[in-house]
C-alpha cells in the first residue's frame, strides 16, 4: 500500500482539480506562453506547488524542532524561489529558501540547527529536489512586532 496518493481530474481547457490523501480539492492549472493566462489564474501551477511542497515540508520540520528546543516563536514564514534550466523538462537547478522567524529571544543557533536537520535528515521533498538543484538556505530572526497601543 502506498504512503500517499493523489488524484487529478480534468475540468476544462487546462484546468484540473487535484486531491491528495483524500483531502479537499486543490485547483491546478497550466498555460504556456501562447495561451490566455487569465483563463487559468484560479489555480496553482505544478512547479509552484513543488516549491510550496518544499516550503511545507521544511516548515513542519523547523517548527517542530524549534518547539522541542523551547524557542518562543510568535510568527514564521518561508519564501522559496526556483530557477529552471532552459532545456525541457525544465527542472529546477537552483532554489533559494529564506526563513523568517519572529519571536522572543529566539536563538539564531537553534534556528540554524533546525534548518540543518531539516535539510540533511528530515525533509523528504528536499531530499528529492537536491538531486537536480542546488538549494541555498538563509534565515532572519526578528523580534516580535510591538503591540499597538490603540
Amino acid at each position: 500500500m502506498a504512503d500517499h496518493n493523489a488524484k487529478l481530474t480534468w475540468k476544462q481547457g487546462m484546468t484540473f482539480e487535484g486531491y491528495t490523501d483524500g483531502k479537499s480539492h486543490l485547483p491546478v492549472t497550466f498555460a504556456s506562453g501562447s495561451e490566455n493566462l487569465a483563463e487559468y489564474d484560479n489555480g496553482h501551477s505544478p512547479l509552484g506547488m513543488v516549491l510550496l511542497a518544499l516550503a511545507g515540508c521544511t516548515a513542519m520540520d523547523v517548527m517542530s524542532i524549534l518547539k522541542k528546543k523551547k524557542q518562543e516563536v510568535t510568527a514564521f514564514e518561508i519564501e522559496v524561489e526556483g530557477e529552471q534550466v532552459d532545456e525541457h523538462p525544465r527542472v529546477y537547478n537552483h532554489i533559494v529558501i529564506v526563513y523568517h522567524v519572529w519571536g522572543n529571544n529566539v536563538s539564531e543557533e537553534a534556528v540554524a540547527r533546525a534548518i540543518e536537520l531539516s535539510e540533511t535528515k528530515y525533509c523528504s521533498v528536499n531530499g528529492m529536489l537536491k538531486l537536480s538543484a542546488q538549494i541555498e538556505y538563509r534565515f532572519e530572526v526578528h523580534q516580535p512586532e510591538p503591540q499597538s497601543l490603540l
